[in-house]
């Protein structure tokens, strides 16, 4: 059945779960065409609803999520709460959690109007063409991961989910046809599986996804106030070592007071010899948008007391009107959840045309 050309995005949604639902049996007639990225391509990412975000992933992903709204046409930014089942959760903190997220990202500047921020579990979509993918990848594939190897190291054995978490990351990506992938140098080796299973299903299927292509961050590792050898971690069991988007200035002050440095004074820049200092100098330099030297620069003088001071006073500028933000958004549940929901509508309208001609691919229809 063809479809007029100005058929409404909406009517389509309405149109697939009309005939593709699951007590509807799948047909070639509906299995038509997917929309294509537009020119300049397709931005996708998510993060995992495990509370309000900390000072390292506000510089390593947020910040760069929101410059990429205004560099590509489209562009998706999902709360992955599929992923964050891997491991347990208590289901009132996980819904709390989930709107918390969608209140921090609003606040650090994603605009649901540039952007299309939804929950991924609302989009059934994901975990059907997982399945899918799943088919496609070997066990081998998956056990020289770096996040089955550490987590189920960590727990000495791990669940099927765990194992094939980096199956669901590549179909979130491939769902869109995503073209560009903002990640951290760690999370390289999982988008290339998705590049892997683009070729493969290409290859068995015909052409369909693009291999999409990574968008590492400038940013440095922000790493633990206590432990600078270590990331920055929500789950840091040290309450000193991470400062949240949403910490008091005195807790800033405090944190960034007590952070590990060294016996030298003068602030330099040496990750190898002076990790402590040389992590204040990255998040001054990156919380102010200077280089690390004008950084080094400025504290010249200093001696370390000093300067986590002046560290403290940045941080904090930069931070309070993100923690205002929240404290307003998380007042308006309802405006959280409407915004959700419009951005799980938005996105269902992409995904379901490319899992449709998956399906029909594939021979389900």
């Amino acid at each position: 059945m063809a479809l007029p050309m100005r058929t409404s995005l909406k009517r389509l949604h309405r149109f697939i779960h009309t005939f593709c639902s699951p007590n509807r049996p799948l047909c070639s007639a509906t299995c038509s065409g997917t929309k294509e990225p537009p020119s300049g391509g397709r931005v996708f990412s998510g993060i995992q609803p495990t509370g309000v975000p900390h000072l390292g992933n506000y510089l390593g992903a947020l910040e760069n999520w929101v410059a990429l709204q205004n560099q590509y046409p489209s562009v998706l930014y999902s709360i992955v709460d599929l992923h964050s089942i891997t491991q347990p959760q208590d289901p009132a903190q996980l819904r709390s959690n989930i709107l918390d997220m969608a209140a921090s990202l609003l606040a650090c500047g994603i605009d649901p109007e540039r952007a299309i921020l939804f929950q991924q579990s609302q989009v059934s979509e994901h975990a059907e063409l997982s399945w899918i993918l799943g088919c496609l990848t070997s066990m081998p594939r998956l056990r020289h991961l770096p996040q089955w190897k550490m987590k189920s190291k960590l727990k000495n054995e791990g669940s099927v989910g765990l194992y094939t978490y980096p199956v669901l990351q590549a179909a979130d990506i491939l769902l869109y046809k995503s073209t560009h992938v903002p990640v951290g140098e760690d999370q390289v080796q999982h988008l290339e599986l998705a590049q892997d299973l683009a070729r493969i299903f290409n290859k068995r299927y015909g052409d369909l996804f693009p291999e999409p292509g990574a968008l590492l961050s400038s940013t440095r590792k922000v790493k633990s106030l206590r432990d600078p050898s270590a990331k920055m971690s929500k789950s840091d069991p040290q309450t000193m070592a991470t400062i949240t988007i949403t910490d008091s200035p005195d807790d800033i002050a405090l944190k960034l007071r007590r952070a590990v440095t060294d016996f030298t004074s003068e602030v330099t820049f040496d990750p190898e010899t002076r990790p402590g200092v040389s992590n204040l100098v990255t998040i001054h330099a990156a919380m102010e948008t200077i280089s690390v030297e004008e950084a080094v620069s400025r504290a010249r003088g200093m001696d370390t007391g000093v300067y986590k001071k002046l560290v403290a006073e940045v941080v904090i500028q930069r931070l309070t009107p993100i923690r205002e933000e929240i404290r307003r958004l998380r007042e308006d549940r309802a405006h959280l959840e409407e915004v959700l929901a419009r951005g799980t509508r938005r996105a269902r309208e992409l995904a379901a045309p490319v899992l449709m001609e998956v399906r029909q691919r594939v021979g389900f229809c």
